[in-house]
């Protein structure tokens, strides 16, 4: 497989797979962890959506879905499929624990994407297509323009019932 389309479709992967684990698992209804109520206050603040902003400081703040795709696809890449995704999933898991983070959906994202990871390698996508892809991933929530990629978040977590309750 080419290795730029490669990287295109498991950046297009990554990106559902981490946005829906963590829309799903609430990120957007409450920040769970220390910081992520100033950041998503911050970035209503800048004209974007608060439910959107809970999403972006969860993901700061804790190793949520995007850390464990990330995780994972580098475990993947360096010990081998699936194994490397299991060894990240439990450090995934005691990052979440150390941080005081009830929820599962690191662990969740990098138990997914394993299987992804695994399941796609049957048609030529690499670990390491994963791994670019995720970066390219959290770059479009995390990295470009924080009040646009809120209210992305916030539509999607309206769509799934999971938008904030707060205000």
């Amino acid at each position: 497989m080419n290795e730029l389309i490669g990287i295109a479709i498991a950046a297009v992967i990554s990106w559902f797979n981490f946005v829906l684990i963590d829309t799903w698992m609430g990120l957007p209804e409450t920040p769970g962890v220390r910081g992520a109520e100033v950041i998503g206050r911050s970035v209503k603040k800048r004209g974007g959506d608060l439910a959107g902003g809970f999403f972006q400081g969860n993901i700061v703040c804790s190793p949520d879905a995007s850390a464990g795709t990330l995780l994972a696809s580098i475990g993947c890449f360096t010990i081998g499929t699936p194994e490397g995704g299991f060894v990240a999933a439990i450090l995934v898991y005691f990052g979440n624990r150390l941080c005081a983070d009830p929820g599962y959906a690191g662990t969740t994202g990098a138990l997914s994407i394993t299987l992804i990871i695994t399941l796609t390698s049957f048609i030529g996508l690499k670990p390491e297509y994963f791994i670019v892809g995720m970066v390219l991933a959290i770059l479009t929530i995390q990295g470009l323009y924080h009040p646009g990629a809120s209210r992305l978040l916030g539509k999607l977590a309206q769509k799934m019932g999971r938008y904030t309750k707060l205000t």
